[in-house]
């Protein structure tokens, strides 16, 4: 399994994902890895929480997931930012890499 992409300890159903975000972008997509994370660009600017907002329906949208199914565990207001989806596919990594 990929750095960026952890399966929860004792949930299968659980993963932790470790990303570094553009905002600012002029379209919201995956642009690879950057070292040991995923990178993503987000087309919203990093005010006001938008960026953040925008990171969390992305990757609701990319893995087939409720928004209220991700959720920032850090990095509130760093661009390396770890997100928790409960209730993800078997197939993350390829949803998430996939165009």
């Amino acid at each position: 399994m990929a750095d960026w992409l952890r399966v929860a300890a004792g949930d299968a159903g659980r993963i932790t994902l470790t990303l570094h975000i553009q905002p600012g972008a002029k379209k919201s997509e995956v642009a690879g890895l950057y070292g040991d994370v995923l990178k993503i660009r987000l087309a919203a600017p990093p005010v006001d929480g938008k960026a953040n907002a925008a990171l969390i329906e992305f990757v609701a949208a990319r893995l087939g997931v409720a928004k209220s199914a991700v959720s920032l565990k850090s990095g509130q207001t760093s661009r390396r930012k770890v997100l928790e989806v409960g209730a993800a596919p078997a197939d993350a990594a390829q949803r998430l890499l996939g165009a």
